[in-house]
């Protein structure tokens, strides 16, 4: 529940909420940010908790103030990434047959999964890779490889690789771009602009789906 309730905080104003959590947590942050990432990417019915927006926060504050050591929180969200689409895979393997069963549970959807399984045919492993930059995406693809029974050894290669370009890419560059005044002053406004570029594969899909 309180991850949910820092999901809700974190998009209204990311880096007052962020500041919070570390003075309350302390040392402990690391395992926060850690628990966070890992439901973000392993639990298939929470893909609303901030990911792409969370890593540039945490790279900002990182390179501003010092209260994250970056080399010390960018292998261990890799980690929290790699369990958390493993945790999804095995989830998926073993439920995908009752969710293609029925035509939905919850938000997924029988047609959702058969989509997403021809997307995975027509464009290999590397669908993997680039869902890690989508939001919400991010959350199912790894559920639907192993509801479409993609081999593991396939998987795992490209989610690994997955893991490490999108925590390094992300925290990096919030880490680099911190020290910029005009970044600090727009932060939200700037969280928001790496959301909407997130989102926009989805937006164009849905454009081209209704031409």
């Amino acid at each position: 529940m309180e991850l949910i309730q820092f999901g809700l905080d974190f998009l209204g104003n990311p880096l007052e909420v962020l500041t919070q959590i570390i003075r309350d947590y302390g040392i402990y942050i690391y395992l926060f940010l850690f628990l966070v990432i890992f439901v973000e990417t392993g639990v298939v019915v929470m893909p609303f908790l901030p990911g792409d927006s969370l890593l540039f926060a945490v790279g900002l504050i990182a390179s501003t103030t010092g209260q994250i050591d970056v080399f010390t929180i960018i292998p261990l969200l890799i980690l929290a990434a790699l369990l958390g689409d493993n945790l999804n895979y095995l989830i998926g393997k073993k439920f995908g047959d009752l969710i293609k069963s029925k035509e939905k549970i919850l938000f997924l959807k029988k047609t959702h999964i058969e989509e997403t399984e021809k997307y995975f045919a027509e464009n290999g492993g590397k669908t993997v890779i680039l869902a890690r930059f989508i939001p919400i995406v991010r959350t199912i693809s790894p559920f639907v490889a192993g509801a479409g029974e993609m081999k593991y050894r396939t998987y795992i290669l490209y989610c690994i690789t997955g893991a490490v370009l999108w925590v390094c890419s992300i925290t990096l560059l919030g880490y680099f771009l911190g020290n910029i005044e005009w970044v600090k002053i727009n932060f939200e406004k700037f969280v928001l602009g790496i959301v909407f570029i997130s989102v926009l594969p989805i937006i164009f899909k849905a454009l081209k789906r209704k031409k």
